[in-house]
C-alpha cells in the first residue's frame, strides 16, 4: 500500500495569565463556520512548520514571531470520517512576540478574544478542544477520529 499523503495544519498557542488567545470564525467559513478557534492555516510547499507558524502570525494577527520563541507542544494525529484525507495539527506555543492581535482577515474570522483555559467559549472546533485539553495535561500528541 503506498504511503499516504497527509496535510499539515499549524496552530499558534497564545497564553497570557491563563487565558488563550482564540478566534471565532466567520458565519461563512467553509471550516467550523461560527466555531471558535486558535489561530492557524496550513502549509505552504517548500514552508518550514515554523516558518508556516511566523506567516500565519503576521496574516491573521498582525504580529511578529520570532522562530526562538516557538515552542512544538503538541502533535495531533486527526482524520475527520473515514475516507478523508489525515492531517497532522502541530500546536506551537507563542513565548513572545511583537505587536497586538488583532483581526486581519474578515473574511475568516468574525471576532477575537482572550478566553479562560479553564471556560473556553463554544461552540469550539472540535480537534482544538481536543488539542487543548491534552497540552493542558503536557501531553504532547494524540489522536482523533482513527476509531479503535
Amino acid at each position: 500500500m503506498p504511503p499516504q499523503p497527509h496535510i499539515v495544519g499549524v496552530h499558534l498557542v497564545f497564553e497570557q495569565a491563563g487565558r488563550l488567545l482564540l478566534q471565532q470564525r466567520s458565519p461563512d467559513a467553509a471550516f467550523g463556520p461560527g466555531a471558535w478557534h486558535l489561530p492557524a492555516g496550513h502549509l505552504d510547499e517548500d514552508e518550514s512548520a515554523e516558518a508556516c507558524a511566523i506567516r500565519e502570525a503576521g496574516e491573521e494577527l498582525g504580529v511578529l514571531i520570532d522562530p526562538q520563541d516557538l515552542r512544538l507542544v503538541h502533535v495531533l494525529h486527526y482524520r475527520r470520517h473515514t475516507g478523508a484525507t489525515p492531517r497532522l495539527q502541530l500546536f506551537y506555543r507563542v513565548l513572545d512576540h511583537r505587536g497586538t492581535p488583532k483581526i486581519c482577515g474578515l473574511d475568516r474570522c468574525a471576532a477575537l478574544g482572550w478566553h479562560a483555559a479553564s471556560s473556553l467559549p463554544t461552540p469550539l472546533v472540535d480537534y482544538a478542544a481536543v488539542a487543548l485539553t491534552a497540552i493542558a495535561a503536557n501531553r504532547p500528541s494524540s489522536v482523533m477520529g482513527w476509531g479503535a
